[in-house]
């Protein structure tokens, strides 16, 4: 929000100046009355623009589960922050809100009580007070002993008549509202002043061009001049700009150098859309069999690979402990770095091949030794040696079928990991930064390439999400 806001003013701020140094002193006060409305709308606007841009999705990381110990960050000040900042701009609303319902209230009662004159397509409310002559939609407001004497001249009502006719009020309530919902903006206050402005420019030329004198319409204004009371949802004349509006009145513009200027506004549109509109990347997944590979790796990247490579390439071979998620950590890395950064990186080091897994014992075909001969009895003369009993039968080994052992399952993706540890009420941090288990999802699922590391101390998990690789 805080960069909506300072976006959307300096995108007004550029428009103002322009406003004031080609502007504000040409003659053609219709288009600039156009213009200090649009300008508005158009610097609130353009920060909403969004930019789309495709690019291809990076290659998944599996996460890193670590078991290391985390101590667990309470709420801060700066927790709190936000919901002060939204607490005051809340009351200024109220206050601003409530300040512009009395004004409307005060005119409302002002057009209620008081004695009502109608005069062609105007509404004429005589006041008992002593007041200039000013202006609400349809109701020109004067002081009841002037009107009735005849004392107030052709000119000025016919200068508040011209404010009734293009009505300007709707201008004043526009701003009015916009002035409310953004009350701690100095620049709403500054081209409220310069719309009142343009609208008594607009009412000075209808009335010079019913053919009175300029300088005795500038000599009734000074008459006119006095300390009443200004209302603030009214037109009414403005005597602290009276001499801005004297130098108008004898300034003619010349239409090629009023285009001229004019035409300076769309390149400087053109750089605020560019310079202030947002841009969001969106990942777009490739229909190949292959998963996505990006181009090259961060200077990150390449040192954390240089790092584990040179552990492995220094490592004794008589002592050489290979670690699986290294080793995958290792082909990824080496993956994504282009040409150039493999010839300026440390070698891929060269694993030794696993040891050959223990053969089973062969129980096909097996061959059972047969029992040895029985001892030789020696012949007695005249005696009858009962024969040995024969030998058991040896059952055959029959064919036995050895089943293989079932396939492990596959790994989590990041994104499942993540969903699981928010069902499990786990803590999550983005960048060192906390935030909500949602955020987190979300994170995940516009970019499933970040870091991941989990960390469990007394029941307690913290997930750590950073674009950059985690070091424990």
């Amino acid at each position: 929000m805080l960069f909506y806001i300072l976006k959307s003013s300096i995108c007004l701020a550029v428009f103002m100046l322009f406003y004031k140094l080609c502007l504000e002193k040409t003659t053609a006060h219709h288009f600039k009355r156009l213009y200090l409305i649009a300008v508005i709308l158009i610097s609130i606007g353009i920060p909403l623009i969004t930019f789309t841009e495709y690019v291809e999705a990076n290659l998944i990381i599996t996460p890193e589960l670590s078991g290391s110990t985390h101590v667990f960050e309470g709420e801060t000040f700066q927790d709190y922050i936000p919901i002060i900042l939204w607490s005051i701009y809340a009351l200024g609303v109220v206050l601003f809100l409530f300040r512009f319902l009395k004004n409307l209230y005060q005119i409302l009662h002002k057009i209620k009580v008081n004695p009502k004159y109608k005069n062609q397509n105007y509404i004429n409310v005589l006041l008992r007070e002593l007041t200039h002559p000013h202006t609400f939609f349809k109701y020109i407001f004067l002081n009841k002993t002037k009107y009735e004497h005849n004392l107030i001249p052709r000119e000025v009502l016919l200068h508040e008549q011209v404010h009734v006719k293009q009505k300007h009020t709707l201008d004043i309530l526009f701003i009015e509202v916009l002035q409310i919902l953004f009350w701690f903006n100095p620049l709403i206050y500054l081209i409220k002043k310069d719309i009142k402005l343009n609208h008594e420019f607009l009412a000075d030329r209808e009335v010079l061009n019913q053919g009175f004198s300029t300088a005795t319409y500038q000599q009734i204004l000074l008459a006119f001049s006095s300390n009443a009371p200004q209302h603030n949802l009214a037109n009414a004349i403005n005597y602290s700009l009276i001499k801005k509006r004297f130098t108008v009145m004898k300034t003619k513009t010349s239409k090629t150098i009023f285009w001229l200027r004019s035409l300076i506004i769309l390149p400087i549109l053109a750089i605020l859309i560019y310079g202030f509109s947002g841009k969001t990347i969106i990942e777009r997944e490739t229909t190949s069999a292959t998963k996505a590979i990006q181009k090259n790796a961060t200077p990150e990247q390449v040192d954390e690979y240089n790092e584990l490579a040179r552990k492995y390439n220094t490592m004794p071979k008589d002592h050489f402990v290979v670690k699986n998620d290294e080793v995958e950590r290792l082909k990824y890395l080496y993956g994504i770095m282009s040409a150039e950064q493999r010839k300026r990186a440390e070698p891929f080091p060269v694993f030794p091949p696993p040891p050959p897994a223990p053969e089973p014992p062969k129980a096909v075909g097996a061959e059972i030794p047969s029992p040895p001969p029985p001892p030789e009895v020696p012949k007695v003369e005249g005696a009858e040696i009962p024969s040995p009993p024969p030998a058991p039968k040896v059952p055959k080994v029959e064919d036995v079928e050895v089943p293989s052992p079932p396939p492990p399952p596959p790994p989590k993706s990041p994104l499942e990991h993540v969903i699981d540890m928010a069902k499990k009420g786990a803590t999550f941090y983005f960048n060192g930064k906390k935030v909500s288990s949602d955020k987190a999802i979300a994170l995940m699922k516009k970019n499933s390439g970040f870091n991941i590391s989990t960390n469990t101390n007394n029941g307690v998990s913290v997930v750590k999400i950073q674009t950059q690789p985690i070091k424990n």
